[in-house]
């Protein structure tokens, strides 16, 4: 089964619509499909990762392309138990 991959580039974004930005094209998204993220270092980098996570998302991998870009790949979990 191969699965579903989306692109979003928020590197010309800042905080806080880096997560905005990210939040909205997850909820257009099945679970289970994964986003691959391009965002800058600094805030987008802590803010968004951290974000996802506590949101319920699975952070697959984190890893520089540049000094100043990094690649962040998360997979669309469904709503957690309140």
């Amino acid at each position: 089964m191969s699965e579903t991959t989306h692109e979003l580039d928020i590197t010309g974004e800042v905080c806080p619509m880096t997560f905005v930005r990210t939040k909205l094209r997850l909820e257009r998204m099945a679970e289970g499909e994964i986003l691959r993220i391009r965002l800058r270092d600094g805030e987008p980098l802590e803010n968004v990762p951290r974000a996802l996570a506590d949101h319920g998302h699975e952070i697959l991998r984190l890893e520089a392309l540049d000094d100043a870009v990094w690649l962040l790949e998360v997979r669309k979990r469904g709503r957690q138990p309140r």
